[in-house]
């Protein structure tokens, strides 16, 4: 089987269309049909079959583009090994990371990489849900992810995740509201309130829905915005209350309080996620290297800034 033939077989697996695959292979629609035929006639089975006005990968297309994951990968690891010849990781590496992500810890990581001579980091924002994870690594080397802590793990067979932070969640309240003088907050004493919450399908109104779902309080939401920033102003001006994760809270202007629940978990995984052997490049492993230690200094001054160890099941 040729190589470029299983590169182009992957492409159309992780796009979902031949015409994305096209794009991403700076090609046209025609050629990549024709590979995929090719490909089809050099194993003797059918890869592909109609679906509407498209195709879709048969049972053994898709077991086909798991080998040829194991394949690229191996091809992926003797680079890198040649790499390791060198004095220190080199090239561009692309990085997704959503926005609240990005706002902890890209100052943070962007300093460490720029004291690494040859290597270069290619950032994106990216307003993220679970499913979309996988798909992004067709463009991206790491995608910085999250998810409720309660929610399935990211599907391991094509992927390798690095886990970073777990990050609780605590209630953001106005600062004059009567319960922010409590030191904690259980759900029970929030029924009647107002919240403000992200779009359904991210994290952290999946964590809303499982509390709800395990204690039985439904939640009342006025609001669903996905900038925390705009989230921390409306909670400042009355507008109602929310679960916002700990170290990306602002509370340095007074104008918020920020007090964990009592009684139950609430908390999102941070991890990065990569294609199966992409680790193994110098300079993909050295901005994971950059990651935990930017995650590392951002938890502690986080933690410092508050003056006090906030409460909760870690």
């Amino acid at each position: 089987m040729d190589i470029g033939r299983l590169r182009v077989l992957r492409e159309f697996a992780d796009r979902g269309t031949v015409t994305a695959a096209a794009r991403a292979l700076h090609c046209t629609p025609s050629a990549v049909s024709q590979q995929l035929r090719v490909l089809q006639r050099e194993v003797g089975l059918p890869l592909t079959e109609p679906a509407g006005r498209g195709l879709r990968l048969t049972d053994a297309g898709r077991a086909l583009v798991v080998h040829a994951d194991e394949v690229l990968a191996a091809l992926d690891r003797a680079e890198a090994e040649l790499e390791t010849y060198r004095s220190a990781p080199r090239g561009l590496v692309r990085l997704a990371v959503f926005p609240s992500a990005a706002l902890l810890l890209l100052p943070g990581l962007l300093r460490r990489v720029g004291e690494l001579p040859g290597l270069d980091v290619e950032v994106r924002d990216v307003d993220m849900t679970p499913p979309d994870v996988p798909g992004l690594l067709a463009d991206f080397d790491i995608v910085v992810a999250h998810r409720d802590e309660h929610a399935e793990p990211f599907p391991s067979g094509r992927l390798d995740v690095v886990h970073l932070l777990r990050e609780p969640l605590d209630i953001a309240l106005p600062a004059g509201h009567p319960l922010a003088s409590c030191g904690s907050v259980g759900l029970a004493e929030l029924a009647r309130e107002s919240w403000i919450s992200v779009d359904v399908g991210f994290p952290v109104d999946d964590v809303l829905r499982s509390l709800a779902i395990r204690t039985g309080i439904r939640p009342r939401i006025v609001q669903r915005i996905n900038d925390f920033r705009i989230t921390e102003a409306l909670v400042a001006a009355g507008y109602g209350i929310a679960l916002m994760p700990r170290y990306t809270f602002d509370v340095t202007g007074g104008r918020l309080a920020r007090r964990p629940l009592s009684g139950i978990r609430a908390a999102r995984h941070v991890e990065a996620v990569l294609r199966t052997g992409a680790s193994a490049r110098p300079a993909v492993a050295a901005v994971l290297s950059c990651l935990h230690d930017t995650v590392s200094e951002e938890t502690q001054q986080h933690g410092s800034l508050t003056g006090q160890r906030m409460p909760d099941e870690q």
